[in-house]
């Protein structure tokens, strides 16, 4: 009986623990690539790891960076950045990507993330840019 109770307190400890992406406190927290403060959401990107280790990012480009000199961090990694119009993040896998054109980001990366294909696809066409992913 006392193994249920404790059990049953893991597991009710376990799923209250919030998975996915973490708030960013603008001007507060730092990209943990560049180390620069955070300052335009709708730029932001988070890595996180297989364990739950929470990287955040002022640039999707800062990410990418990030992944490249810190391979064993990414491994298994769930790669989250923001939905431009909404400011809410979403899986960078299931996200349309437009860059270039007059996209000014943080870091140079140029880059914004979109949940919806077509909204991308507008914001490219009038923001001279390419839709990329």
């Amino acid at each position: 009986m006392k193994i249920l109770a404790i059990a049953g307190s893991i597991a009710a400890v376990l799923s209250c623990t919030q998975s996915g992406p973490k708030d960013i406190a603008l001007g507060k927290d730092q990209c943990d690539n560049c180390k620069m403060t955070i300052t335009d959401l709708k730029y932001a990107a988070e890595l996180i790891t297989e364990k739950g280790k929470v990287f955040k990012f002022d640039d999707l480009s800062c990410m990418s960076m990030y992944e490249s000199s810190n391979p064993e961090k990414a491994v298994k990694a769930t790669k989250y950045v923001v939905d431009y119009p909404s400011g809410k993040f979403l899986e960078l896998k299931k996200a349309t990507l437009v860059k270039g054109g007059t996209i000014k980001s943080p870091m140079g990366g140029n880059t914004q993330s979109y949940q919806n294909k077509a909204a991308a696809q507008k914001a490219a066409a009038s923001q001279g840019a390419n839709v990329t992913q």
